[in-house]
């Protein structure tokens, strides 16, 4: 059975999200959880305290939050897992749904992509 990524990209900062979007969600996410289709997920916290790890031209360094120049953040995922892709694709759709109708005033991107199941290739096999 495939299984898929969910991802929020959306401002940072823009507040908590309103309490009718909450109790949406966790109807939603129980109902995704019972039929099996939502796996794992949940929020991020804000990039204050976001480490990463920049490879570049053989050299690592570390890069600590903030980052002033992030515009939008993930802000929340998901490990999901349907039948199909379509059935994917319209669970995700109902999610951003959910967002459209409860919290009209956030701009967000709902994204879902199809985890891969075989090892990576390597490039020079």
């Amino acid at each position: 059975m495939p299984r898929f990524m969910g991802f929020v990209k959306m401002e940072e900062g823009i507040g908590a999200p309103p309490q009718a979007l909450m109790d949406a969600m966790d109807g939603y996410i129980g109902e995704q959880a019972a039929n099996g289709a939502f796996l794992d997920g949940g929020g991020l916290y804000g990039t204050e305290d976001a480490v990463n790890f920049v490879v570049r031209k053989g050299e690592t360094s570390r890069v600590d939050g903030p980052y002033a120049e992030a515009k939008e953040v993930v802000g929340g995922w998901a490990l999901l897992q349907y039948d199909t892709l379509e059935e994917a694709i319209a669970g995700q759709a109902e999610f951003a749904e959910l967002h459209a109708k409860y919290w009209p005033e956030c701009s967000m991107v709902a994204t879902l992509r199809q985890i891969s199941e075989a090892p990576p290739e390597a490039a020079d096999a």
